[in-house]
């Protein structure tokens, strides 16, 4: 399965509408349970920066990732950025199959 990263930032006003943190990953986690299965979370950061969360899952495809970003405005009132990742490991193997091994520069 292919991994992406989910920035999250949470909606000011979701807070001051009287939601909870709590409340609301409660409902984008039931949410993403039920619409992508097949989703794997693989990691949840808290960080300090201008957004409030990283996460880090495995799904099949970009459309899958796609929703789960969707999911994730909609029921966590947030904006989200999400990007395509891979692995260190197999992207320094990509790297060696390039012409004149740049890998090696």
């Amino acid at each position: 399965m292919a991994v992406f990263v989910l920035l999250t930032r949470v909606s000011p006003m979701a807070l001051r509408s009287g939601h909870t943190l709590e409340e609301l990953e409660r409902d984008v986690v039931d949410r993403v349970t039920q619409e992508c299965p097949d989703v794997r979370w693989l990691t949840s950061l808290a960080v300090l920066g201008p957004y409030d969360y990283l996460d880090v899952f495995q799904a099949p495809d970009v459309e899958t990732a796609a929703r789960v970003a969707t999911l994730v405005r909609v029921y966590g009132k947030a904006e989200t950025e999400t990007w395509a990742a891979i692995e260190w490991p197999r992207f320094k193997e990509l790297l060696g199959r390039l012409p004149g091994h740049i890998a090696e520069a």
